[in-house]
Order: C-alpha cells, then sequence, then structure tokens
C-alpha cells in the first residue's frame, strides 16, 4: 500500500466513522435518552392537555375547572413578535378573554372587563381595586379577528399593560378608533388550563 492509497483509505474511515456517531447521536435524541429541555416539558404538558397555541372558535377551555367555550379569536402582530387574545364565554354567558404569548416560555392570563373603571394609561403607576400596578410596556400591533369578536376582520390596536407584584395584570387596550378598555388579567399556570378541541374528545361535546 503505498501513501496516496493510505490517505485514502484513511479519510474513508474517518468519514464511516464520522457518520456513524451522527446515526448514533440521532437514535439517541430520537429516543429521548437526553435530559429533556425546559421547553419539551411544556410541550409534553400540552400533549395532554392539549396545545393553547393551537386554540380556535368552537373548541372548549377549562380554567379551574370551570368550562368556557371560544367564540372567537384575535391574532395580533408587532415587529417581529405575535400572540393572540381569544374570547370566552361560560354556561351562564359571563365572558372573559384568554391571551396566549410566548415571551419566550408559554404565557397564559385570563382576563376580565372593568367597563366601570375611570383610570387611563400612561401614568407610571395606577390604583385599581385597591392594587397598585406598575408600567410595564406599550405599543401599536396590527390584529386579524374571527366572527365572534364584535371587532372588524382586521385593524389595528394600540394597548398599555401594567403589572402588580404576585402577577396581577392590568391591561389597556383600544381597537381602531375606539376608546380604552380596561381588563384586569391573573396569570394561569399551565395545569389550571385544558383544551378540548373542537370534536376532539367526548369531553367536549358533553360541554357544547
Amino acid at each position: 500500500m503505498n501513501g496516496s492509497t493510505a490517505y485514502v483509505v484513511t479519510g474513508c474511515l474517518v468519514g464511516v466513522a464520522g457518520v456513524a456517531i451522527g446515526v448514533v447521536v440521532l437514535r439517541k435524541a430520537r429516543s429521548g435518552s437526553r435530559t429533556p429541555a425546559p421547553g419539551d416539558q411544556v410541550r409534553d404538558g400540552d400533549a395532554l392537555r392539549g396545545d393553547p397555541r393551537r386554540l380556535k372558535p368552537g373548541d372548549i377551555v377549562e380554567i379551574r375547572q370551570v368550562p368556557y367555550t371560544v367564540r372567537g379569536s384575535v391574532h395580533l402582530v408587532e415587529g417581529g413578535w405575535s400572540w393572540a387574545e381569544h374570547l370566552l364565554d361560560d354556561a351562564v354567558g359571563i365572558r372573559r378573554w384568554l391571551s396566549v404569548e410566548e415571551d419566550p416560555d408559554l404565557e397564559l392570563v385570563l382576563w376580565t372587563s372593568e367597563p366601570s373603571a375611570t383610570v387611563t394609561p400612561g401614568a407610571p403607576t395606577l390604583d385599581v381595586a385597591g392594587r397598585r400596578y406598575s408600567w410595564d410596556e406599550s405599543g401599536q400591533a396590527r390584529y386579524t379577528a374571527t366572527e365572534g369578536t364584535g371587532l372588524a376582520p382586521r385593524g389595528t390596536m394600540r394597548y398599555h399593560d401594567y403589572q402588580a407584584p404576585g402577577g396581577a395584570r392590568l391591561a389597556f387596550e383600544s381597537y381602531g378608533e375606539a376608546g380604552w378598555a380596561v381588563n384586569l388579567g391573573e396569570k394561569l399556570h399551565r395545569a389550571e388550563v385544558m383544551i378540548y378541541p373542537q370534536g376532539g374528545s367526548e369531553q367536549a361535546a358533553r360541554h357544547g
């Protein structure tokens, strides 16, 4: 065996070894032998409880053991960021909103409208219902809405968001030329939310 032949054979062996190592790594990853990342654990929860990112009108959402029907959805985009807000109602007609956002972790907030509130956005802190909220962020997003929300199919939405200790939220939203709507929010734990896709389970049929 001359020198050039030895180099060729050695190169082939290295290449084959590299491919073999790559196959082993892929098999290990697919077999689930690696330590799950936090995002994987969230996805595992979604497999058991339904994926909030895929919510759509007609789905059933059970929050803290109370079933709601998704009546309409609003999808919002601001620059490279996007999130969704879903209009819910329960068996007695109480309406609330559920926001679904990844920031970067999945965040679920249940909102209740406060039509009697007289506060307006802009101040660094605001006192509402005995709680002090601090300004968090504000901006303007483009939206598309489904039927059932009472909104135009598309347009713009301005917002100001505030937070209080313990995860409480205060949000001001204005769709199109409308005035400010005031909403109080509660951050939800993932385990408090169960989703039954439309037509996807007997449970959804019972709640529907």
